[in-house]
């Protein structure tokens, strides 16, 4: 078996679906420089996708701290426990170690002053419910690592078929404004301008940027159809909002619609880079 394959197998979804996830991770992650032997925190683990990969690079001799704020049962078809359960069973689960349901803002949770050779930060950056949370965990986590690994969806669509996988992003984060809590995928927008300004502002130098394009990547279309879904509900479960935002919204889901019947969805490209 190659990389993909192992690393694929240790986890419990479709293999199919799963291999595709890999692949674009895999990309990150030798962008990123993760070598055998490091030591790595990777915030915001989720279903494990992205930790399955650094477990793998790290190898037996490194390590790999997942840390997210969910709890176990958050998540579907299969929750983040069911997922990183099945993870750590497998011949890559012994050099991880996850903890859920942990604020790392929290006075309470310390790592000792570069405790770890990576700080990784992976298609997490919208979870965050503003900008000043996303600056207070840049500035908090610095101290504990030598290097930020960071990745995040580039809302600067190179191609027309990125539109819809934009358009389903703006016109979420648009609702998700008005909420006080969330478990939403998208809660607060950031473009690449915005995590340029808050990661230098927090102290770090950004050393190498990288734009990666994953046209395979089934989450524009996962996007777009939960929107589809979900939409009229999100906005019955808000109650009062201004009545020009929710015609706005609704000109925005026409304007998707049309486009998606005509075309092919496509996911935007993911804005990386490295920093010290």
């Amino acid at each position: 078996m190659n990389g993909v394959d192992i690393i694929t197998d240790c986890m419990a979804t479709n293999f199919e679906i799963q291999k595709v996830q890999t692949v674009h991770r895999l990309k990150l992650a030798e962008f990123w420089g993760i070598k055998e032997g490091d030591r790595v925190l990777e915030i915001g683990s989720g279903q494990g996708d992205t930790t399955a990969v650094l477990a793998y690079l790290v190898g037996e001799e490194g390590f790999v701290h997942g840390i997210d704020i969910a709890t176990p049962t958050y998540g579907t078809p299969i929750t983040l426990g069911e997922s990183i359960t099945y993870l750590l069973n497998s011949k890559i689960g012994k050099q991880i170690h996850i903890d859920f349901h942990m604020d790392l803002l929290s006075d309470q949770i310390e790592f000792l002053e570069k405790s770890f050779d990576h700080i990784v930060f992976s298609h997490c950056a919208w979870y965050m419910n503003s900008i000043e949370e996303f600056a207070a965990l840049m500035k908090k986590v610095k101290k504990w690592g030598k290097n930020l690994c960071f990745a995040e969806w580039d809302t600067r669509i190179s191609v027309v078929e990125q539109y819809p996988h934009l358009l389903s992003v703006l016109i979420q984060a648009q609702y998700e404004s008005f909420k006080k809590e969330s478990d939403a995928n998208i809660r607060t927008l950031f473009t690449p301008f915005d995590i340029q300004k808050v990661v230098r502002e927090a102290g770090w130098d950004i050393e190498k940027e990288h734009i990666i394009f994953s046209p395979e990547l089934q989450d524009a279309k996962w996007e777009v159809t939960k929107l589809v879904r979900d939409l009229h509900t999100e906005l019955e479960q808000l109650g009062e909002i201004p009545e020009k935002l929710k015609s706005l919204i609704f000109s925005q889901m026409s304007m998707l619609e049309d486009f998606r019947v005509t075309n092919e969805i496509t996911p935007l490209s993911v804005y990386a880079f490295t920093a010290k």
